[in-house]
C-alpha cells in the first residue's frame, strides 16, 4: 500500500514523529507505530528493495498480532521522563519504548502499541502544558491572513479585495507575506514557493491551518489532503502535516506571525489606495524588511538575525526544476472505456470499465491511476467531444475494426455489387471524417451476412435513388422486400388522382438534400 510506503519516507527520511506520520498520511499515531514496529520485526530495512511490491510489503509487515493478557503486571515506565526526552530532536516514541523493553527484558514489558497508548493517557492528565521549542529549518507555518486588502481598478472604480498569504518559519519567525486575486489552489502553491525563494531553501516540514486549498476535509485524526498541495510537499522534500482542527497551540507560530504581520504591515497600509496586485505587494514587502529587522523585546537578536546565524544553514535547497501544478479529479470509465476530462474523452484499458480513476491534468498532458497505478497517458487535447484512443486499450473485436479503411470499405462493397459500392462512397462523402460512417458500413456488412449480393445490391439503389443516405433505409428495404419493386421514376406523368401541383415533388428532390443522414 501507497501509506505504508509514505510512512516509511517520512520516518527514515524525515525522521518525523508517529503523531506528525499519522496527521500527513491520515493515519492514527497508534497505527503508524503498529506499522513500524511490524517493519523491524519483518526484518526490512530502508530504502525497500525495488522489486518488493505493495502487496509483498502488506503481506510481511501484517502477520497475527500476539495474544496480550491483560491481567499480566507489567512494570509502569517512567513518563516524565519520556516526556523531557520526546522534546529532543530526532527522539521518538518508539526508540524510547525499545530502551523501556531493554531494561525491563526479564518483567514482561508493554509492547509498544500499548506503550503509547499508556503515555497518550498519562499526557492527556496533566495539567501542565509544555511550549514548544521549534528547532532550526524544521517547520514553515503557513496560513491566509484574515484581513483582506481592497483592490480599485483605475479604469472602472470596481473595488475587489486581495487576500494575502503569511509563512513564518519555526525557530527564527522570519516572515515572508504575500498579495493574491484569490484563496485558489493557483495561488495557494505560488504562494508556497515564493516563501521558500525568500527563504532561500525548503523546511523539513510545512504546517497549514487547515484551509480549503490545503485541506479538502479538517479532522483531528485524519485530515484528507489536496492531491495537488500533496504532490507539491513530495516535489519539495516536505512533509506536509496540518495543523490539529481546534488546536491553536499547533499553529501559534503562524497565527504570532499573522498577528504581527498585521500589526506591521497592514494597519500601516490602511489609509492607502492600491490600484493592483503588484503595487500592494511593493508596499508589504518594503515594510515587511523592517518587520524581519525589528529586534525581539524577550531575546537578543532579530527575526533576520536568527535567520541568517541559525535557520538559514538548516533549509534544505530548492528543488532544481519548480513544480508543475495540475488539476485533480476523479471520473468513472465509460462503457467505451473512456473518460471524459473537459469535454474530451481519453482511452483506459477496457478492463477498467465502470471503475473510478484519479485524472491528473497537466498543461501538456493528462495522467490517468487506478489504485495509485497509471494505467494511461495522454498529451492533453482541447477538442470538445473528440476522442483519443490507444490501439492497446481496445478490446480483440474493437481493434479489428480500427484495422479499416475507407478504400478496404469500398473494395469490400464492390464485390458485392457496383450500388453497394456507391451507396458505402456516398456515406463517406456525407461526413466530414470518413471514420464518421464506418459504423454505418460495418451495419451493411451484416446485412451482407442476412441477405444475398444481388438483393443487397438492389436496395443500396433504391435508396440512393429516393436520397436515403442511411444504414437504416437499406435494413428498411430488405427487410421489406422493397428492392424488388420498380424503382420510382419521375419520367412518368403524374397522376391525376394525386393532384398535379407544383408544390408536389418528385424523388429526385429529395436526392439533393441530407435529410436521412445518420448525424
Amino acid at each position: 500500500m501507497r501509506v505504508i510506503r509514505e510512512i516509511l519516507r517520512l520516518k527514515f527520511e524525515f525522521r518525523r514523529s508517529h503523531r506528525e506520520i499519522g496527521r500527513a498520511v491520515n493515519k492514527s499515531p497508534s497505527t503508524v507505530g503498529l506499522c513500524l514496529s511490524k517493519f523491524e520485526a519483518a526484518g526490512l530495512s530502508w530504502p525497500l528493495p525495488d522489486d518488493l511490491s505493495d502487496e509483498e510489503l502488506e503481506g510481511r509487515l501484517y502477520p497475527a498480532p500476539p495474544v496480550i493478557d491483560d491481567d499480566e503486571v507489567r512494570p509502569e515506565p517512567d513518563w516524565e521522563y519520556v516526556a523531557r526526552e520526546l522534546r529532543k530532536k530526532n527522539v521518538t516514541l518508539n526508540l524510547l519504548w525499545k530502551e523501556y523493553q531493554k531494561a525491563h527484558v526479564d518483567e514482561n514489558p508493554y509492547q509498544y502499541t500499548w506503550f503509547c497508548d499508556q503515555f497518550r493517557e498519562w499526557e492527556s492528565r496533566q495539567s501542565v502544558t509544555m511550549r514548544l521549542s521549534h528547532k532550526a529549518g524544521e517547520k514553515m507555518f503557513v496560513d491566509w491572513a484574515g484581513t483582506k486588502v481592497p483592490i480599485v481598478d483605475a479604469n472602472t472604480g470596481e473595488v475587489t479585495e486581495a487576500s494575502v498569504f503569511v509563512a513564518t518559519l519555526g525557530l527564527s519567525s522570519y516572515t515572508y507575506v504575500e498579495a493574491f486575486e484569490n484563496e485558489k489552489t493557483p495561488a495557494w502553491i505560488a504562494a508556497h514557493t515564493n516563501a521558500c525563494r525568500y527563504f532561500e531553501g525548503v523546511s523539513e516540514i510545512t504546517v497549514p491551518d487547515n484551509p480549503k486549498t490545503g485541506v479538502t476535509k479538517a479532522d483531528y485524526c485524519e485530515p484528507d489532503m489536496n492531491p495537488v498541495y500533496y504532490a507539491w510537499g513530495e516535489h519539495n522534500d516536505t512533509a506536509i502535516i496540518p495543523a490539529r482542527a481546534k488546536r491553536p497551540k499547533d499553529k501559534a507560530k503562524v497565527e504570532s506571525g499573522v498577528k504581527v504581520s498585521g500589526m506591521w504591515i497592514l494597519a500601516a497600509l490602511r489609509n492607502r489606495t492600491f490600484y493592483s496586485i503588484s503595487e500592494l505587494n511593493a508596499a508589504m514587502w518594503e515594510l515587511l524588511v523592517d518587520l524581519n529587522d525589528e529586534p525581539f523585546q524577550k531575546r537578543p537578536g532579530s527575526r533576520r538575525s536568527w535567520f541568517e546565524e541559525q535557520e538559514k544553514a538548516a533549509l534544505k535547497p530548492l528543488p532544481a526544476e519548480p513544480f508543475e501544478i495540475f488539476d485533480f479529479k476523479k471520473a468513472r470509465v465509460a462503457p467505451d472505456y473512456h473518460v471524459q476530462v473537459e469535454g474530451h474523452f481519453y482511452s483506459v484499458p477496457f478492463t477498467l470499465v465502470k471503475e473510478v480513476l484519479e485524472v491528473c491534468i497537466r498543461p501538456r498532458i493528462v495522467q490517468l491511476f487506478h489504485r495509485n497505478r497509471m494505467v494511461a497517458t495522454h498529451r492533453r487535447s482541447t477538442a470538445l467531444g473528440a476522442h483519443t484512443t490507444l490501439h492497446e486499450h481496445m478490446p480483440a473485436h474493437h481493434r479489428h475494426q480500427v484495422e479499416w479503411t475507407p478504400e478496404r470499405f469500398e473494395s469490400w462493397a464492390l464485390r458485392h455489387g457496383a450500388s453497394v459500392r456507391d451507396f458505402v462512397t456516398e456515406l463517406m462523402k456525407r461526413r466530414k471524417h470518413p471514420e464518421q460512417a464506418f459504423r454505418s458500413c460495418f451495419g451493411l456488412m451484416k446485412l451482407a451476412e442476412q441477405f444475398e449480393s444481388h438483393r443487397l445490391n438492389a436496395a443500396c439503389l433504391r435508396a440512393l435513388t429516393l436520397g436515403a443516405f442511411r444504414y437504416k433505409s437499406v435494413k428498411s428495404i430488405l427487410e421489406k422486400g422493397l428492392d424488388n419493386s420498380p424503382l420510382p421514376s419521375d419520367t412518368n406523368p403524374p397522376s391525376r388522382s394525386a393532384g398535379h401541383h407544383e408544390n408536389v415533388r418528385g424523388s429526385t428532390y429529395y436526392s439533393q438534400l441530407d435529410l436521412f443522414s445518420d448525424n
